[in-house]
């Protein structure tokens, strides 16, 4: 596809020529999101790194501060949110997160999925305290409960279901997990089905539910192959756990499947609303594109794209081929300006201009080159050499070259995508100087979401 321009939007092409426009996305209106009611779910999605965690944050504080009663669940690692939001640390409890500001504020929590713990509550929940206990004591459940492929992602499902559930706040925002594909929150309840429908899992339940002399004649000579090969492989110590296992979470697999199915269809109820969230480049975006197809596939809604860490320049209108040409000539002809206001020529070994106006000007280091340093000068120092200010020019064109083409390439970047979703609206948040740790981060996060604007000169 042809890399194109929007309308107004930097032209600095590599030819310098500007591409066809391609009509701008609509805009995404964060607060309009946030202030409506009907709305109660919002999840963050979007491939690893991109700032899902920053900007489900940052949009707990401001709908919070706008009046809702806000609780913000987050699956990731790094602990950021907690950090960011004045939190020693997050659990699995929701969490009241002080310094909310603002005339009719509401009220933020904030909570960390603890994977296994979530798994507990439901055993704990849906089993007696016996088979409870032989469940959670297995070596199988707790190595599934630990690192089962799909698991994290179903028990932010699953927790998900639980906070609606309880109906105690009136806007949840889920930052999905870190997942290598953001595909894999949605796929997660059908993976783990499938593990619960398998034919190996039917296997190993058919002698629990056969039961008596039956049961154990069946497990004899029904699975004495699977058994004699797997327990080379695996042993049979690890058989019995996962026989053990199964016959203890046996009553509890319909309730799996039936609250993934309903934590499912909750996601595609009009309440619900889907941000993607991607960085201006190709991978990201490219992510992106496809999760923007699998929910339209899956009939969930979505509320738009936000692209995060946009660069800007308030120098827009110097393109990177003028600035690396002005550099060129500064560097090989020597371009200077005199007092009169016009551009003259210079000889390139004369690194400093005396101004005639000032007869008391030290002379430059180029025409002192042959006089004697003074007695009293220490000979173990050398002489700093001297930059003069057309090198310093110089570099700093070329600073902004560099950066005229990182905001082209973004810009082009954006452009593929929107020309492949033109209905996808979209906000732009403007690159922070550094990573947001306090809720005035947060604040500032969010105010460039709801402007939708990435602000020129954002680094």
């Amino acid at each position: 596809m042809t890399a194109s321009t929007k309308t107004g939007a930097v032209k600095g092409t590599d030819t310098g020529t500007a591409a066809a426009p391609v009509p701008a996305a609509p805009a995404l209106d964060a607060d309009a999101l946030l202030d409506d009611q009907d709305i109660r779910i919002v999840v963050c999605c979007g491939s690893g790194g991109v700032g899902k965690t920053t900007t489900a944050a940052a949009l707990g504080v401001r709908a919070a501060e706008r009046g809702r009663k806000v609780v913000v669940l987050t699956i990731d690692p790094a602990r950021r949110l907690a950090q960011s939001m004045g939190i020693d640390s997050l659990d699995n409890v929701p969490r009241r997160v002080p310094g909310i500001d603002g005339e009719g504020a509401g009220e933020l929590h904030a909570m960390m999925l603890d994977m296994k713990r979530t798994f507990d509550e439901i055993v704990e929940a849906h089993a007696d305290g016996e088979r409870a206990r032989a469940i959670l004591e297995n070596p199988f459940y707790q190595s599934l409960s630990a690192g089962f492929a799909g698991t994290q992602e179903y028990m932010a499902m699953e927790k998900l279901g639980q906070l609606r559930a309880r109906n105690e706040w009136d806007l949840i925002i889920v930052d999905t997990p870190p997942s290598r594909s953001a595909l894999d929150f949605l796929d997660a309840p059908k993976r783990l089905g499938s593990f619960l429908d398998g034919k190996f899992i039917k296997l190993l339940m058919a002698p629990a539910k056969m039961g008596g002399r039956a049961g154990m004649k069946f497990l004899n000579v029904g699975m004495s192959m699977m058994t004699g090969t797997l327990g080379k492989l695996l042993g049979g110590q690890f058989l019995r756990d996962v026989q053990t296992f199964v016959a203890a979470m046996d009553t509890m697999f319909g309730g799996f499947r039936t609250r993934a199915d309903a934590t499912y269809k909750l996601l595609q109820a009009p309440g619900t609303a889907f941000l993607v969230v991607a960085t201006p480049e190709r991978d990201a975006l490219r992510e992106a594109a496809y999760f923007v197809e699998r929910l339209a596939a899956e009939e969930m809604p979505l509320a738009g794209l936000v692209l995060n860490r946009v660069h800007g320049s308030d120098a827009a209108r110097l393109s990177a081929e003028r600035a690396l040409a002005a550099a060129e000539n500064l560097d090989d002809i020597g371009i200077v300006d005199q007092t009169a206001g016009k551009a003259g020529l210079r000889d390139p070994a004369d690194s400093a201009v005396t101004s005639p106006e000032d007869p008391e000007s030290p002379p430059s280091p180029a025409r002192s080159a042959h006089t004697e340093a003074p007695e009293h000068a220490p000979e173990s120092e050398p002489e700093a050499e001297a930059v003069s200010v057309e090198q310093l020019t110089a570099g700093l064109l070329r600073l902004h070259a560099e950066r005229m083409q990182v905001v082209a390439r973004e810009q082009r970047t954006r452009d593929r995508f929107t020309a492949l979703h033109p209905e996808v609206a979209v906000t732009e948040v403007g690159a922070l100087p550094g990573d947001v740790h306090d809720l005035a981060g947060l604040r500032a996060i969010g105010d460039r979401l709801a402007t939708g604007s990435a602000p020129a000169g954002a680094a």
